[in-house]
């Protein structure tokens, strides 16, 4: 407890002789990051204070202010008989932590606790990885006790190794209120993933007037740490145990607590003993023990499967085309994020067709595959799961979506469920319905038609719901005491263009006569040609693959597929550079792919946000866009 007590007022007394400082001469090593970071600053107040050095080019000799009080200026450099020794930093630091609750973002722990995001990464190396509620999170004890709502600290007591700051300029940018990420690529001449890559998360938090943006060059290193820590209460796992966690909050009881996990006072018990001495605000229990996930085995490079229909071995050309078209757009995927610093092992398999589908098996290497990418057919990914459900490797299924693929925890069901389509528009025709008879235009199937009516009928008192196959059976009737065509709602749930270019020719002839409200399950490209019409029915449409053309993401995506391929990528050629650019953005050296599952993604024209189907079921597609026409 002495030498406790010691580095900790030994680290005062360094903190508080470095910030007396009125200015700092900049020897060899140092950059930005590290002169902040050395007098207690952050890298904003850093560049605010010094406007001339905000572009982060530091000369041996200049002089930067690193009072708060001083005036922002950089003086001019030093005579060479004046040039300093290269400066190392030794300074101890006071370190406490928080316990990361419900809808915390890494951008608003750095507000909260005024703390730049390069000081909150040096403290937390795998924060991208830890951002899940109950995780702790390491930040200075002195921002905790004064920003944290008198939250309580457990203290840390971290002395950096003494050493010398490698020299690594990264150019800067003070981001401004019109600033937008094309203005910003283009002045720099860099790429949006690249902006992204040297500024940890920017996607997700997006662009702030004052942020100073890494725009150039590598980011700054972190410091060696050898930390002498304090005792925590920190609930411990057995290594390779994963739990579901709860946080304790303030008014919770333990009867609460077992309603609402539905489990047994004995199981949370068994997992959480000191709970017996009471609830603690704050404190993380166990709730259940995870399903077993993927371990990678061993390499830095990630090793990614394709199991596509090409079917050469078989002759058979059912799918080629479309697997063809598939790996073109995953191919482009796979460079872009190769250039931007992903290593990666990519192996294609032909997946044949049903038949011999099985002989295809043998040729995935189950001891050292980190993501498997297909097969297409529903039948094909079930053989594939049992295959290696062993080792529980994910697996992203793109077109494949049945509910007997829900059991599987390792699974990533791209394909939205039509009858999520269906709930969303039973909501919108309930908003809007005042009586009206309800038209169904179906494919000749009638699945979507009949969960689409099942749904109405939950959300609406007798519904008057006709199903029809062409859109001419839907007409007006007329009102017995007007005599004029009453009102109508019009609804699409058939994906087939013909049955799309009916749809909206019938709505717009009937828009002429009467009131219609009209939706649409699916998108269809007749509706973008005749909007200013069908704005006259207030159109709703769902759209789960569209590209907007007039985003500078995609420009950029579309330009580099025609450079590549002379051609304009076709529609299964976009869903391959979805679905594999999404993968691996969510990807790490270490095959962690269920740790970013739940960030949304909008790539070329899917938006992915993955919800659990069930508890430690396979995780599933829910992103969609809602397009609405109005007059």
């Amino acid at each position: 407890m002495m030498i406790k007590k010691f580095l900790f007022i030994s680290g005062l007394a360094l903190f508080c002789n470095a910030n007396a400082q009125a200015t700092h001469t900049v020897a060899k090593g140092d950059n930005p990051y590290s002169i902040a970071k050395k007098y207690g600053l952050s890298l904003d107040e850093l560049m605010k204070m010094n406007p001339s050095a905000k572009d982060g080019k530091l000369a041996i000799g200049d002089v930067v202010n690193v009072n708060k009080k001083g005036k922002a200026t950089v003086a001019p450099k030093k005579t060479p008989a004046e040039k300093p020794v290269p400066t190392k930093t030794n300074t101890a630091i006071i370190t406490g932590k928080i316990i990361l609750q419900p809808k915390q973002t890494i951008y608003g722990i750095t507000k909260q606790y005024h703390i730049s995001e390069a000081e909150l990464r040096a403290l937390n190396p795998n924060l991208d990885a830890n951002m899940k509620i109950g995780t702790e999170i390491t930040l200075p004890a002195t921002n905790i006790k004064k920003y944290g709502s008198g939250q309580p600290v457990t203290e840390t007591v971290v002395k950096p190794v003494a050493q010398e700051v490698q020299s690594v300029v990264a150019d800067s940018y003070e981001v401004q209120p019109k600033d937008n990420y094309y203005r910003i690529t283009k002045q720099f001449g860099i790429t949006k993933e690249q902006l992204f890559a040297l500024n940890p998360g920017l996607e997700a938090r997006g662009l702030q007037p004052g942020d100073i943006l890494k725009v150039k060059g590598t980011a700054a290193p972190g410091v060696r740490e050898v930390r002498e820590e304090a005792p925590t209460r920190t609930i411990t796992q057995n290594p390779g145990e994963e739990y579901a966690t709860y946080t304790v909050q303030e008014g919770d009881t333990v009867f609460g607590i077992l309603n609402k996990f539905g489990i047994s006072l004995d199981d949370l018990l068994s997992l959480n003993p000191s709970i017996t001495g009471g609830l603690k605000t704050g404190a993380v229990l166990k709730i259940k023990k995870l399903d077993a996930a993927y371990v990678k085995k061993s390499g830095n490079a990630l090793n990614v499967v394709m199991m596509l229909p090409f079917g050469f071995d078989t002759n058979d050309t059912k799918f080629r085309g479309l697997a063809t078209d598939f790996l073109a757009g995953a191919k482009l995927a796979i460079e872009r994020n190769a250039r931007n610093g992903l290593e990666m092992d990519v192996k294609i398999i032909d997946a044949g067709n049903e038949e011999s589908f099985k002989n295809s098996l043998v040729q995935l290497n189950k001891e050292n595959t980190d993501i498997i990418i297909g097969p297409f057919l529903k039948s094909n990914v079930l053989e594939v799961l049992k295959y290696v459900n062993a080792k529980q490797i994910p697996v992203v299924a793109p077109f494949a979506n049945a509910e007997d693929l829900y059991n599987y925890s390792n699974l990533i069901i791209v394909e939205p469920a039509d009858n999520l389509f269906a709930e969303r528009i039973a909501k919108e025709v309930a908003q809007v319905h005042t009586g009206q008879k309800i038209f169904i235009l179906a494919d000749s199937g009638n699945k979507n038609a009949a969960e689409l009516r099942s749904q109405l009928e939950k959300n609406l008192p007798k519904p008057n719901v006709v199903i029809v196959n062409s859109a001419a059976d839907m007409i007006a009737e007329k009102n017995m005491m007007t005599g004029k065509p009453a009102p109508l709602i019009a609804v699409l749930t058939s994906d087939d263009d013909g049955a799309g270019t009916a749809f909206a020719n019938r709505v717009i002839a009937l828009s002429k006569e009467t009131n219609v409200k009209a939706f649409s399950m699916f998108y269809n490209s007749i509706f973008e040609k005749n909007m200013d019409e069908l704005s006259q029915a207030n159109l709703v449409y769902l759209m789960d693959r569209k590209i907007n053309t007039d985003g500078d993401f995609e420009k950029e995506i579309l330009a580099e597929y025609k450079k590549k391929y002379c051609k304009s990528p076709s529609k299964y050629a976009v869903i391959g550079f979805d679905v594999m650019n999404d993968v691996l953005m969510r990807e790490n050296k270490r095959g962690e792919i269920f740790k970013q599952i739940g960030k949304v993604q909008t790539q070329l024209s899917t938006k992915f946000e993955y919800v659990r189907s069930k508890k430690n079921g396979a995780y599933i597609n829910t992103g969609y866009r809602v397009v609405r026409l109005v007059p």
